[in-house]
């Protein structure tokens, strides 16, 4: 806590910024976002929304796993399932975006409702199994049902449109992806401090005694998957509508590891972390794919491998933060942090509460 700061009752105390100088920080940063797009070039914008849709997605993802201590590898078909819903109710039924966007989500948390049905049973790696082979069965699934889909070939998915407005240029997606992204973030923050978020946490640290104190184990646990497939199921229905296009190879298992890959190297359970961990894996894209452009000119092999570089780069990534650091780069910045309100003293912040 910064010297000088008391709270007096429960509501300043659980205030989402107790300090002027931390909301004067979020103005400057809710304003720096809006003037973004004003000067950014629209490879930075692209690469902002791009990532926006990315940090929902995890969002989702970090509740169950983070939160919750569910392990899940078929997030990717969840998403696949928001991104054709909206797809097909926009297309074949005409509905609005502003409409298809929640049954998107709705229709990813039903279908991990019936996924995490196992999580009663089983937990850890059967979990992932199980999520696995949901994985599969919603790709086959997907394929099968072409009059539907579209199949391998996929399906059209116009621009958002909102009362009139179109979202069709860069900088008028930016700014829906930057609100959604806020609304799921200041969702996740406070889901913590409700009685959920609490047994969510139980769920995770010490389940049995959770259990012992009245927590019901098979409720939050399939609550977290529902919350989760929704945030995954709304970064699906962004995806599709963003590139205007929608087919099962969009959402592989890659996709399922991605999302595992960024909250490990941002951090479990961690809402910045999210962050980090998003902006870490599309700058690792970023400068993979520009370097093996550019030694691609003298290695031509190279030209084709460029997924592949990029999959082995992640998984060394992952390993070396489960070996290293496992809390991630969120524990990263939080020891930078306290290092430096403590330069140029020796000690560290943790020991000034012992």
């Amino acid at each position: 806590m910064p010297c000088g700061l008391f709270h007096v009752d429960y509501a300043s105390d659980e205030g989402l910024f107790p300090t002027l100088w931390l909301k004067c920080w979020m103005a400057a940063l809710m304003l720096s976002v809006f003037l973004f797009p004003i000067f950014a070039s629209e490879r930075a914008i692209s690469f902002f929304i791009i990532a926006g849709i990315f940090i929902i997605g995890a969002h989702g993802l970090n509740i169950l796993t983070g939160f919750t201590g569910q392990i899940s590898i078929g997030h990717g078909a969840f998403m696949a399932v928001g991104a054709y819903t909206s797809g097909i109710l926009m297309t074949r039924l005409e509905l609005p975006f502003i409409l298809c966007l929640p049954f998107a989500g709705i229709g990813s948390a039903i279908i991990g409702l019936l996924f995490g049905i196992p999580s009663l049973r089983v937990r850890g790696l059967y979990l992932a199994l199980a999520t696995l082979a949901g994985q599969f069965i919603i790709e086959l699934a997907i394929l099968d049902l072409k009059s539907l889909t579209g199949g391998a070939l996929g399906i059209f998915v116009p621009k958002p449109c909102i009362f009139g407005f179109k979202f069709d240029s860069e900088i008028s997606c930016f700014y829906l992806v930057a609100v959604l992204v806020v609304m799921a973030t200041l969702f996740n923050v406070y889901l913590l401090r409700t009685k959920a978020g609490r047994a969510f946490i139980a769920v995770r640290d010490r389940y049995l005694s959770a259990e012992l104190i009245g927590v019901n184990l098979f409720k939050y646990r399939l609550l977290s998957f529902a919350i989760s497939s929704f945030y995954v199921g709304v970064a699906g229905a962004l995806w599709g509508h963003y590139i205007n296009a929608v087919a099962i190879e969009q959402f592989t298992l890659t996709i399922s590891i991605q999302y595992l890959a960024i909250i490990i190297i941002g951090g479990f359970g961690s809402v910045k972390g999210v962050f980090f961990g998003v902006f870490f894996m599309l700058g690792i894209n970023e400068i993979l794919s520009a370097y093996t452009a550019r030694l691609s000119c003298v290695l031509p092999q190279l030209a084709d491998k460029t997924l592949g570089i990029q999959n082995i780069v992640f998984g060394l990534a992952i390993i070396g933060f489960l070996v290293f650091e496992p809390e991630g780069l969120n524990e990263m910045w939080r020891k930078l942090r306290d290092y430096w309100k403590l330069w140029p003293f020796s000690y560290k912040l943790s020991d000034l509460h012992k």
